[in-house]
């Protein structure tokens, strides 16, 4: 592999995989950690990608992988984050009372949510990045809309559109 697909490969990948580690881990630095795990698994994988969708489709589940994994560790469980403190600052610069809700979704649901409407994902392919049924994930996306209507203001509600549909 040469300098410049690699550089290709980051500068598609790198915001994607921070996004989705921080959907799930909620905290900044081990979202940078999960990334470089990611690319070093890229990078020594052996893995021939059918296209680009087959590779985006392996980021994500590398990336929500190392997330269970990191998760899962007695470290991660036992300590106390250090951007605990910055956790206000980067609430109020994401600036949006949906993406703030999202985030309080439980994981699964928010998940689900995230890559419908934010990577454009159909709950076919998100069952399958998830390692769920389709029926499952559209459980995941039904609730998780009713939560974050029930708690989104109206002005929300009626404004704030992803992709087709209203959330």
């Amino acid at each position: 592999m040469d300098e410049q697909e690699v550089r290709r490969v980051v500068d598609t990948y790198s915001d994607m995989i921070k996004r989705i580690s921080y959907n799930y881990l909620q905290q900044t630095y081990d979202c940078e950690d999960i990334c470089q795990t990611v690319f070093l698994k890229y990078l020594t994988s052996t893995i021939l990608f059918e296209d680009r969708a087959h590779e985006k489709a392996w980021m994500i589940r590398t990336t929500i992988n190392a997330c269970h994994d990191l998760r899962k560790n007695a470290f991660f469980r036992k300590t106390v984050p250090l951007d605990e403190a910055l956790e206000k600052e980067i609430q109020q610069e994401q600036g949006s009372e949906v993406l703030e809700e999202i985030s309080k979704l439980p994981v699964n649901y928010r998940t689900a949510i995230y890559l419908y409407y934010f990577e454009g994902y159909n709950t076919e392919e998100i069952a399958d990045i998830m390692g769920k049924r389709k029926t499952a994930v559209s459980k995941y996306l039904s609730r998780g809309r009713k939560i974050l209507k029930d708690t989104l203001s109206e002005e929300y509600i009626s404004v704030y559109k992803v992709g087709e549909q209203v959330l």
